[in-house]
């Protein structure tokens, strides 16, 4: 499975991937990347769908610190999706100095 740095996930988004945030609400309204679209992993691994938002594209999945999104990105590529995870998650995001929004609720 993939991994990617995440100045290589924003490339990716930047290039019409979707930026699959997994985390749950409370994670998600405490920050997160701006054009992210949240599907938390707990749901996911119960079966549930993917967000409309996230269509049939490419997915970059992120979480806290690369481990859910590690398991996410498998689960969804097991699904028969095409999902790469980001190495170190939103910490790794964060350090990157790449954007962050807080406060809205989860889609």
């Amino acid at each position: 499975m993939a991994r990617l740095s995440p100045a290589e996930a924003r490339e990716r988004t930047d290039a019409g991937a979707v930026l699959l945030d997994v985390r749950e609400a409370g994670e998600w309204a405490a920050g997160h990347a701006p054009q992210a679209v949240h599907a938390p992993l707990s749901a996911l691994a119960a079966g549930a769908p993917l967000p409309p938002a996230a269509g049939d594209r490419p997915l970059v999945v992120i979480c806290r610190s690369g481990v859910r999104s590690r398991e996410a990105a498998a689960l969804l590529t097991a699904r028969g999706l095409d999902a790469v995870d980001v190495v170190g998650g939103m910490t790794a995001w964060r350090a990157a100095g790449l954007a962050v929004s807080s406060g809205d609720t989860p889609a």
